[in-house]
């Protein structure tokens, strides 16, 4: 077995500094990245590097020019520095226990072994050998139509708990049942089952990645849409592996690298094109394009992959062999992703009516898409300066956030909180920050 070696990052000394621990609590990178610079001779080149940052926007907070607020870069610091995640609030993070006390080979695994060991929760969080497992395993995998609707079945209810009540809690039962369709397809003889099996366990991958990304876990969330990739490539699935594309794209936007998501949306719509993608895909990733263009505050762009999506979605056809992962994206849904993305250019005055018209066809029982909807309908209000009309329908979206557990969609009502700070002596102002706090307290 190979040597485990801790990556090189910042040395001990320095991370057992009182002014590196006190930096660290108060996330001062400026002062982190001061030490860091001084005392561990990692100079603003070598942070960028090792934190997937550029050189300026290290010497923009090295000068207190900038701050690093948003939780993935918090993460990617904490990672490429090798600061341990607990000096900077962070759950503990993966590098930090040898490979040999994980249960987890050093070497990177296979497409197949990739989702065997939950990645978050340690070995004795994992359910143990029942009887019916025992008996499952002796009677070899029935393979047969119905379970493979069964399978699909259990997927479409995993969705829908997630839209109702987030991800959070679905997790361990997706991923238990990630790791038996794997199972599965080891056993499984080559054919069309098999092939069924490979696409069930990619949306079960993505599905994970998805709730990890909801969580704003987002290394975690990329180890799981790799695998979701990988999966679809396995058997050419390349509508599926566009639509995997298309959420590591959106979460690029969330990681401040638009660049990146700029890159992903447009390598989906090439793998849509190569299986001739139905229209409503078509649609739901020029939108998703749109989103990366308009985190980049390319306004041409953004209004140019607006109209295709527009232009692909009136070409629907009730003909159309949809696939099932992309049902959602009705109508509403790409009025208020129009509103959010012109929302995100600054076009307050064009959003608002969009977003507003939408959250009136959208189903009650999608508690996390009407909170997040209704955060940049009151994000469009604010930056028309109705601040009053703006806290109100911010408050509703509190209201909708209280039944689901997404840590993006508190983060949104962060953001809005923060917006707020040149109205915080107005009254409505000062009720939705009481209101937040109870939320999170």
């Amino acid at each position: 077995m190979p040597k485990y070696e801790q990556p090189a990052g910042l040395p001990p000394r320095l991370l057992s500094d009182a002014a590196m621990i006190r930096a660290c609590q108060e996330r001062d990178f400026s002062k982190i990245f001061e030490l860091a610079k001084s005392r561990g001779g990692f100079y603003p080149s070598r942070i960028a590097r090792h934190c997937d940052m550029t050189p300026s926007r290290v010497s923009e907070v090295l000068s207190g020019r900038r701050a690093i607020k948003d939780m993935s870069v918090i993460e990617r610091v904490s990672d490429g520095l090798r600061i341990p995640g607990h000096m900077l609030g962070l759950a503990r993070r993966a590098w930090e226990t040898p490979p040999a006390l994980t249960g987890r080979p050093a070497a990177a695994p296979s497409v197949l072994m990739a989702s065997d060991v939950e990645r978050s929760e340690p070995v004795s969080a994992l359910p143990s050998v029942d009887l019916d497992s025992i008996l499952a395993v002796a009677a070899g995998p029935q393979l047969s139509p119905s379970m493979l609707r069964a399978l699909h079945s259990s997927i479409e209810d995993y969705w829908r708990r997630d839209d109702e009540h987030g991800g959070e809690a679905l997790r361990p039962a997706v991923v238990g049942q990630l790791r038996y369709v794997v199972g599965l397809i080891k056993e499984a003889p080559e054919g069309e089952f098999r092939r069924s099996l490979y696409g069930i366990a990619a949306e079960l991958a993505r599905l994970t990645g998805w709730t990890y990304f909801d969580a704003r876990q987002y290394s975690q969330a990329r180890v799981y849409f790799a695998e979701a990739l990988q999966l679809a490539k396995a058997v050419e699935d390349h509508q599926f592996m566009a639509n995997v594309l298309s959420c590591m794209s959106l979460q690029g936007t969330y990681e401040d690298r638009p660049a990146d998501a700029v890159a992903l949306s447009t390598a989906a719509q090439d793998s849509a094109r190569k299986r001739l993608g139905t229209p409503r895909v078509m649609a739901m990733l020029s939108m998703r394009e749109a989103f990366a263009h308009a985190s980049m505050n390319n306004g041409r762009a953004t209004h140019a992959a607006i109209a295709e999506a527009h232009r692909q979605f009136e070409r629907i056809s009730s003909a159309d062999p949809d696939p099932a992962w992309v049902t959602y994206f009705d109508e509403p849904k790409l009025i208020v992703d129009t509103g959010i993305a012109r929302a995100r250019l600054g076009e307050s005055a064009a959003a608002e009516p969009l977003i507003a018209d939408a959250l009136r066809r959208e189903p009650v029982s999608n508690h996390r898409g009407r909170a997040f909807h209704t955060f940049w309908l009151a994000t469009a209000q604010l930056q028309q300066g109705k601040v009053e009309r703006a806290c109100h329908t911010a408050t509703t979206a509190l209201e909708s956030a209280t039944g689901v557990g997404s840590e993006r969609i508190t983060g949104h009502l962060r953001e809005f909180h923060q917006l707020l700070t040149p109205f915080s002596n107005e009254p409505a102002a000062v009720a939705f920050e009481a209101q937040l706090r109870a939320m999170l307290h």
